[in-house]
């Protein structure tokens, strides 16, 4: 299924260009195998490579051969890497840091961000959202996903709200007008690594 322009950042090729140098700047200890990018993101590991071979000649992305693995990360020295981080941050960034800090809070079953954000990154027009709504299915503690969602503001740079629904709540919509209008307009899941909250 093709996907429609980026509008979060209409500077960037495609969508997958942002939430690829997102994860990549966002995480810029990490560095992370081209099979692996291409798994996570759910495009092919030619998709990777043409985008990961612009980046890198444009000074973006630093690659190295491990063994038979391509190795992919961000040049955190590059001049532009911290502005860069910044607008990533406030773009494609809550895909790339909601799972994470999501993964070490008990009893989230699901997460979704809704709300403008999800329909920026649906590919509706409009402005840069100011924060950014998630929903969280389980049993978490309020407490927990509230650290959780601080933790994602000082990453993110803007505001994040966590609202939890039990597992009937979220299944049965059914005259509750907030979660009927949530399920009418655009949810984009949130990737839950359990491996990263342990």
């Amino acid at each position: 299924m093709k996907r429609p322009p980026p509008t979060l950042l209409p500077l960037l090729r495609s969508a997958f260009q942002g939430e690829l140098l997102a994860w990549l700047f966002l995480h810029p200890g990490g560095e992370y195998a081209q099979v692996d990018l291409a798994r996570r993101f759910g495009v092919s590991p030619s998709a990777v490579t043409r985008e990961v071979d612009r980046l890198a000649a444009a000074g973006l992305l630093v690659t190295r051969k491990f063994g038979n693995m391509r190795m992919i990360r961000a040049d955190t020295d590059v001049v532009v890497a911290r502005p860069l981080t910044e607008l990533l941050a406030l773009t494609y960034g809550p895909v790339a840091v909601l799972g994470e800090q999501l993964a070490g809070v008990g009893g989230v079953e699901e997460a979704f961000i809704y709300g403008s954000w999800a329909a920026r990154y649906s590919g509706e027009a409009g402005r840069v959202p100011n924060d950014v709504d998630v929903l969280v299915v389980g049993a978490a503690d309020e407490d927990d996903l509230y650290e959780a969602a601080r933790a994602a503001e000082r990453q993110l740079g803007r505001e994040v709200n966590i609202r939890r629904l039990s597992r009937g709540e979220w299944e049965s919509p059914e005259g509750d007008p907030f979660l009927e209008t949530v399920k009418a307009r655009p949810l984009v899941r949130v990737e839950i690594d359990k491996d990263e909250g342990q």
